[in-house]
């Protein structure tokens, strides 16, 4: 089952260090933008990724095609995506190890959910760490 216990949240926030943001924007107009500036202000590091901006930067970031390309230890990956485009996003954090999933607002994917559990990683889904963060007051990061 998803997180929906507010420590348990709460402690998956306090002990996240390192986020990949997947289908991170270079747009200010974009939901993502502002999330992944605000992660960053909390002292998170946080990698971008979109196949469509690849090799640019958000906010000092390089942009990554896919988690797998990261080669660092992804601690949340955090998902901007359509519901039904988000079990690839769920597999390629699997694959690269990440310890959980993320799915915004609005995102539900009961299968990708599962795939994610059955393989050990914590899920949290239809919520915003940029809401969830002041909500539940988790000190930033360092």
């Amino acid at each position: 089952m998803p997180l929906t216990n507010d420590q348990e949240i709460a402690d998956l926030l306090a002990n996240t260090r390192t986020i990949a943001l997947v289908g991170a924007s270079d747009r200010p107009d974009r939901p993502s933008y502002g999330v992944m500036k605000f992660l960053q202000d909390q002292g998170y590091r946080v990698f971008p990724v979109n196949p469509q901006i690849t090799g640019e930067h958000v906010h000092g970031e390089y942009v990554w095609r896919e988690l797998s390309q990261i080669g660092e230890p992804i601690d949340l990956v955090d998902i901007f995506r359509r519901p039904e485009a988000v079990g690839d996003a769920v597999d390629e954090a699997i694959a690269a190890g990440a310890k959980a999933v993320w799915m915004q607002i609005g995102v539900v994917n009961q299968d990708a959910a599962a795939r994610a559990e059955a393989a050990g990683l914590k899920v949290v889904m239809d919520r915003c760490p940029k809401i969830e963060i002041p909500r539940l007051r988790v000190p930033p990061i360092g």
